[in-house]
């Protein structure tokens, strides 16, 4: 609920001008290969097990993935047209990134291997771009003061909501949909080595009791 506004206020920024409207494309395809590898893991572990028990590893943390892909590009933005002392701001998108990054461990919702994992994915994303950007000297100088109080503004708004979005309820939908599992796999099936489901195993009739 405030990762994807944040991605989206990105692109509506990056297209108010002809000239950045590559980058904006650009941005796209990175934020959505960062996405679709995310979600790629997360369906793998949910409806074929494939995960690993040594690591503690179910699918990359989208939470960390998606911070660090978003923080450094959205302070790039804000201070872009600054001189380049506050420039060096955008670093702090990469410090916020890494400093949720842990929070994610202290509230135990992801291991070490999914939260470093989903990190240096994110950050692979977003230094991808901004080099891009570098190597093209791209500048947002149109960035009115309204429209930079906007996009401090937006992300409190909705941090305040305090809502959650239904992620990881749809991600289970759509393992229970192409997977052949009837019970999506869980952190706990992993730590008790449940056996991967295969198609064979699906399609075989129970005994008779």
């Amino acid at each position: 609920m405030l990762l994807l506004p944040c991605a989206g206020l990105i692109v509506v920024v990056l297209l108010l001008k002809a000239d950045t409207r590559q980058a904006c494309w650009q941005w796209l395809l990175l934020f959505c290969l960062a996405g679709g590898v995310v979600c790629a893991s997360k369906l793998a572990f949910m409806g074929w097990g494939i995960g690993s028990r040594a690591y503690d590893f179910t699918g990359f943390s989208g939470h960390s993935a998606l911070l660090a892909s978003i923080w450094p590009v959205m302070l790039w933005i804000l201070f872009s047209r600054a001189r380049p002392a506050l420039r060096a701001a955008a670093v702090g998108g990469y410090l916020l990134a890494l400093v949720i990054g842990v929070s994610r461990l202290i509230i135990q919702a992801h291991s070490l291997s999914e939260v470093v994992s989903g990190l240096a994915l994110g950050y692979l994303i977003s230094s991808s771009f901004l080099l891009l950007q570098y190597s093209r000297h791209t500048h947002i100088r149109f960035l009115s003061n309204g429209q930079f109080v906007a996009m401090l503004i937006l992300p409190l708004l909705l941090v305040a909501q305090g809502k959650k979005a239904p992620t990881q309820n749809l991600l289970e939908q759509i393992a229970l949909s192409v997977a052949p599992v009837t019970k999506v796999y869980t952190r706990e099936d992993l730590h008790r080595a449940r056996p991967a489901l295969t198609p064979d195993r699906a399609l075989r009739p129970a005994p008779a009791s």
